[in-house]
């Protein structure tokens, strides 16, 4: 990376000891804050109310986040970066499909009911690579002497940013449709025998959801709590011609307009079309997304860069309070963890075989898959050669527990809300001993970088 790229990473650790030290205190450092926001929200106490904490969410997810994003990858990015890093976007779809395969794995060897197979992938395949990685990265970076060289923390944060925009895209549309309730299961609820508790979840919806997608209940719509793409391709029942009027496939007027398009279009074309224009493609553009797209833009023109980047840029006030601003992502986002973990595992009928297969396989096998991909991009060189963040940053995106987003999608799903929130509530806690285990181990292996 021109002009941030570390030497041969020169702050080696220079025995086990400074470099167990090394590895372990960042993440005691985020604990820290994370009991902070334990103690403060946990029910006994109740010093700050959830709504404090749905709030602090929202200012996240819409200002210290984008703000964090924009200074740091906006003052990094160049055309050349850009063809460098290709890679790191890339991973994140690898780490995706490996972990799909390990989600397969954990259905064929834990059997969970047949309504939490897809569920059982999803969480297995989709990892945290915004907000965790960050606030990592941040506590990594935030000593005298950093193990990563010089620009640890923009190189870093660059490097997690550049990232996002993938997993947002695969969340909003693969993740979206694979989270729909299983038609067997919807069919239950529309007879009425869970109605009331779904209307129970609703009124106590977990802090989850809105941890990382505030306002998720105004993003709901007809058909986000029913098996969509279900009905479309199966046509099962009779409903479906009500509930979904353009699915009337049999031949009618030919003179009308629609048999028209009928007869040009075929069934599953029709139906693929159908299903595309209720993927909600529009949630892609939240705040940090846009703010990503933003620095990218700018960060590749070096004129409008002159503006907002470098001591005597014109715009440089701005983008001072920006970075302002940005400096309270990181503990915000530990206290609403904090938050989240103080209202306690909810009840799940996941079953405690498949939540540990699931847990196994996210925090345990992962990250040993991530070893192997990375080590083996390295030996063909699809790596930026000497930048030991840049390494540090591949690897994180296979150690993270599930996306707390995911929660969110399942509320806005109405599928598996509850055991959602279980397996994550479970997931963070397990992975205190995970990460630390892993950022070692990490930290050995980039060591003779």
């Amino acid at each position: 990376m021109p002009g941030y790229m570390p030497a041969l990473y020169e702050n080696k650790m220079t025995s086990s000891g400074e470099n167990l030290l090394t590895a372990i205190v960042p993440l005691m450092k985020l604990l820290s804050l994370t009991v902070i926001g334990l103690v403060l929200a946990h029910p006994k106490a109740q010093m700050i109310p959830r709504a404090t904490f749905r709030l602090l969410s929202k200012l996240v997810f819409a200002l210290f986040l984008p703000c964090l994003i924009f200074t740091e990858l906006g003052q990094s990015i160049t055309l050349q970066n850009i063809a460098l890093w290709w890679f790191i976007p890339v991973n994140v779809l690898f780490s995706t499909v490996i972990g799909c395969f390990l989600g397969v794995a954990v259905v064929l060897i834990c059997r969970p009911s047949p309504q939490f197979n897809r569920f059982t992938v999803i969480m297995t395949a989709f990892g945290n690579t915004g907000n965790l990685p960050l606030a990592i990265v941040g506590s990594v970076c935030h000593t005298k002497h950093s193990p990563f060289g010089p620009h640890c923390h923009s190189r870093g944060v660059a490097y997690v940013s550049f990232a996002q925009w993938v997993a947002v895209i695969l969340v909003y549309t693969l993740v979206y449709h694979m989270m729909e309730p299983p038609m067997q299961y919807y069919e239950i609820v529309e007879e009425g025998t869970e109605i009331e508790e779904h209307l129970i979840s609703d009124v106590s919806r977990p802090l989850l959801v809105e941890a990382e997608w505030p306002g998720i209940e105004e993003k709901e719509t007809e058909h986000s709590k029913t098996p969509f793409v279900a009905r479309i391709f199966n046509s099962i029942s009779s409903i479906s011609q009500t509930t979904f009027p353009d699915l009337d496939l049999a031949e009618g007027n030919s003179s009308s307009p629609r048999s028209i398009r009928c007869l040009a279009e075929p069934r599953v074309v029709r139906r693929i079309r159908i299903v595309a224009e209720q993927t909600p493609v529009q949630h892609v553009l939240q705040p940090p997304t846009l703010a990503s797209l933003l620095a990218i833009i700018i960060g590749m023109v070096p004129q409008l860069k002159a503006f907002f980047f470098g001591y005597d840029a014109p715009l440089s006030f701005i983008t001072d309070s920006l970075e302002i601003l940005a400096g309270a992502m990181v503990p915000s986002v530990m206290l609403i963890l904090g938050g989240m973990l103080a209202e306690g595992p909810k009840e799940s009928t996941l079953g405690l075989r498949t939540t540990i297969g699931i847990t196994v396989a996210r925090l345990l096998v992962l990250p040993l898959c991530g070893i192997g991909v990375v080590a083996l991009a390295d030996k063909l060189h699809l790596l930026v050669q000497g930048d030991a963040m840049y390494r540090f940053v591949l690897l994180l995106q296979y150690t993270t527990p599930s996306a707390i987003l995911l929660g969110a999608i399942a509320s806005l799903r109405g599928y598996a809300v509850k055991e959602a929130s279980a397996l994550l509530f479970w997931q963070h806690v397990f992975a205190l001993f995970s990460l630390s285990l892993y950022i070692v181990i990490y930290f050995k292996l980039l060591a003779y970088i």
